[in-house]
């Protein structure tokens, strides 16, 4: 019966490996942030973002992903559509990497056994981690408190991707992070004792959003989906 067992249990090993088919790749596009500082426009891409992302194409609808993201939020009041913020006239750059995990979804089968040119729309969701520096304005001028924190949250990404050959995938896609933090933009510093620092909507959190061009190479073994 053990060996039996074993048996059954190789076969499963065997077949799952069989059926995998792997993606890395590179994203480069742009960042913009939405606050209680700077322009509220959700896509509004001003800086540069760049990262890797890895897939893991379970199964024709669906795919385990992560990436890694690097940008440079740059923000100002005077890209503002408010008036009250052109006239204070706050603005900030923060560095900031973020690493993500989830899942990918797609709106028809994907399946990169089929060798015939396809295309889908996709949605990303799963958990976001971005490393930040901590900053405060004191009397409008902005201090670093030298520190920085983590800011997690939630992605939210719409694409759409094509195969352009049979291991290259191109993507364009847009992806708004809610974070579950009110410190990437310095409204609510990192301190308790600087407190009286806070400004701006302290019952909303931060966003930020990346919009840009995923390029991808598939590789490993070709998938059988006949099991999903």
């Amino acid at each position: 019966m053990r060996y039996f067992l074993v048996l059954l249990l190789s076969l499963f090993s065997i077949q799952i490996s069989q059926s995998q088919i792997y993606e890395f790749g590179i994203f480069a596009g742009g960042s913009n942030f939405v606050g209680d500082v700077g322009s509220t426009n959700y896509i509004s891409p001003n800086t540069l973002a760049i990262g890797g992302l890895v897939k893991w194409n379970r199964s024709p609808r669906h795919a385990f992903r992560a990436s890694i993201i690097y940008t440079n939020l740059k923000v100002e009041d005077s890209k503002s559509d408010d008036p009250r913020r052109v006239q204070r006239g706050y603005g900030f750059q923060n560095g900031l990497f973020e690493a993500s995990i989830g899942m990918e979804f797609t709106f028809f089968d994907w399946d990169l056994l089929d060798l015939a040119p396809k295309g889908t729309p996709y949605l990303y969701t799963g958990i976001s981690a971005a490393n930040h520096e901590n900053f405060y304005f004191d009397n409008g001028t902005l201090t670093s408190e030298n520190t920085n924190s983590w800011a997690y949250g939630i992605p939210m990404v719409l694409g759409y991707k094509q195969v352009i050959s049979p291991h290259i995938i191109l993507a364009a896609e847009v992806g708004a992070r809610y974070t579950f933090s009110d410190e990437l933009d310095g409204s609510v510093p990192d301190a308790d004792f600087r407190q009286q620092f806070s400004f701006g909507n302290i019952n909303s959190n931060d966003w930020y959003v990346f919009s840009g061009l995923t390029l991808t190479y598939t590789f490993g073994q070709k998938p059988c989906y006949c099991d999903f």
